[in-house]
């Protein structure tokens, strides 16, 4: 295992401004009309990387280097995914604010279990507006071995069993298409090429077709919060994947309230959980 601690509290400050268009294109991805003000989510679309082309490794990410100003670490394992995030809503985005976000390693651990060998590293975020903190978050991003050969793609095919709605409040059903994931990588500036390279993301990572992107399936929630809600409803919201999402195939997003918090979760059409979740408002 490699001593990782020399990444440990690196920091990285990005600047971007809040601005009509983006909050456009956001809202026209979504399906959804423009509100009077910037809502939950929309904060995953700023203060992006910014790596040239030139820039990118075989999996679309930007290339991993051991330079003394590289933020993430060089982690050689090749499959990245964004495995879940902790967020809480301080303030609310202003229209045309100037943005800054810090960002922090905050750890870096290594494991060994059943799939093989994996990296965890955990990223600390502030995204301030004005210099008012508005967006805190814990981001989790995991790294693992390439798939062993003749494993079966991931996730299995749909089985015969259907998704129980009964213990949810609410629930909605979306189909996932290639031009919303594309749609949703130009926003975000992601071209991890899972989302819109098919004989990538099934030939090279094992996959059973291009995978939905873990934030935009974390975005459709906060939307399901929203439209039961309504704007800016939440003050923590924190989501975990379970499951890979397909591109083309049904996903339900759920709803139900738990005390004094909300259960979400984000389900293939056989039951398969895609995604966890659990809010406070």
């Amino acid at each position: 295992m490699m001593d990782w601690q020399a990444w440990v509290g690196r920091e990285q400050r990005r600047s971007d401004t809040v601005t009509d268009g983006l909050l456009t294109r956001w809202c026209a991805t979504l399906d959804r009309p423009v509100p009077a003000t910037i809502p939950q989510g929309l904060h995953w679309c700023l203060c992006l990387p910014d790596a040239p082309t030139a820039g990118l490794g075989e999996d679309g990410h930007p290339l991993r280097d051991e330079s003394a100003d590289s933020f993430l670490p060089p982690v050689p394992l090749p499959r990245r995914m964004w495995a879940s995030s902790k967020v809480d809503f301080c303030e609310v985005l202003p229209l045309g604010a100037h943005v800054e976000r810090i960002s922090r390693v905050s750890s870096v651990k290594e494991k060994s279990g059943g799939s093989g060998r994996l990296v965890f590293v955990e990223i600390e975020r502030e995204t301030l507006a004005d210099q008012v903190i508005c967006v805190r978050e814990v981001q989790s991003l995991v790294y693992r071995e390439p798939a062993p050969a003749g494993v079966p793609p991931a996730p299995p095919p749909p089985g015969s069993s259907t998704f129980d709605r009964s213990t949810w409040n609410v629930v909605r059903s979306v189909t996932p298409s290639e031009a919303l994931l594309f749609r949703f990588s130009a926003l975000t500036f992601n071209s991890h090429r899972i989302h819109y390279d098919l004989p990538y993301a099934t030939g090279e990572e094992g996959y059973r077709g291009l995978v939905v992107h873990g934030p935009l399936t974390a975005t459709l929630l906060l939307d399901l919060a929203r439209r039961q809600l309504g704007e800016n409803s939440l003050r923590h919201f924190a989501f975990r994947g379970t499951s890979p999402a397909i591109c083309g195939e049904e996903l339900n997003l759920a709803l139900r309230s738990e005390g004094d918090a909300l259960v979400l979760g984000a389900f293939a059409s056989d039951g398969r959980q895609v995604m966890d979740a659990i809010a406070r408002i």
